[in-house]
């Protein structure tokens, strides 16, 4: 029962994650980018503004932070960048590390329920088909906790590799934001 608490914690996390993560935070960003640039560069910031302010994903959280400077210069800009990253960034990647510690927790768990029931069959046991079935039982637990921590490390591993992404594109729209506002041409490599 404990191990399924650790699991029920871990896949209430991973859901609570997904949704911020993938549903939530997470727009189609290299055409949102593309479209925010291409009005920034048109000279329609208030439409850019719109559009940001119409979606509650990273990127146009970083564009309306970005947009509604009053100053063009691009020190100042990059300082708002920096800091918008502060605060937009941590909220992907909080409580993602929770899930690589119930995954372990799931593990020692099962291992210790295997353990204990190996332990009480030893000490009961005279004859050896009883300690066979008592071996048997004790692989229940560890399987369990195995399969728990399969789970939470997978679904980690898939919403950090998300969380790292929208990471880059947060960071990759502000500096070609602030290109375009002070009017540098957009070099992106590899696109002609």
């Amino acid at each position: 029962l404990v191990i399924l608490a650790t699991g029920i914690a871990g896949v209430v996390i991973l859901l609570e994650r997904g949704y911020v993560i993938v549903f939530r935070a997470k727009n189609n960003g290299r055409v949102f980018m593309e479209r925010i640039i291409h009005l920034v560069r048109g000279g329609k910031i208030d439409e850019a503004i719109k559009q940001c302010a119409a979606s509650s994903a990273a990127l146009s959280d970083m564009g309306l932070l970005i947009l509604r400077c009053r100053s063009r210069n691009e020190a100042d800009l990059e300082r708002v960048a920096e800091t918008a990253a502060l605060a937009i960034l941590p909220r992907l990647t909080r409580r993602l590390h929770y899930l690589a510690a119930l995954a372990l927790l799931g593990i020692m768990l099962g291992a210790l329920g295997a353990v204990l029931i190996v332990r009480d069959a030893l000490a009961v046991a005279r004859a050896a088909p009883a300690l066979w079935v008592a071996l048997s039982r004790a692989c229940t637990p560890l399987a369990f906790g195995l399969a728990v921590a399969i789970i939470l490390v997978l679904g980690r591993a898939y919403l950090v590799s998300q969380a790292d992404g929208l990471s880059e594109d947060v960071r990759e729209f502000s500096a070609r934001l602030i290109t375009a506002l002070i009017d540098r041409p957009d070099v992106r490599l590899g696109h002609r």
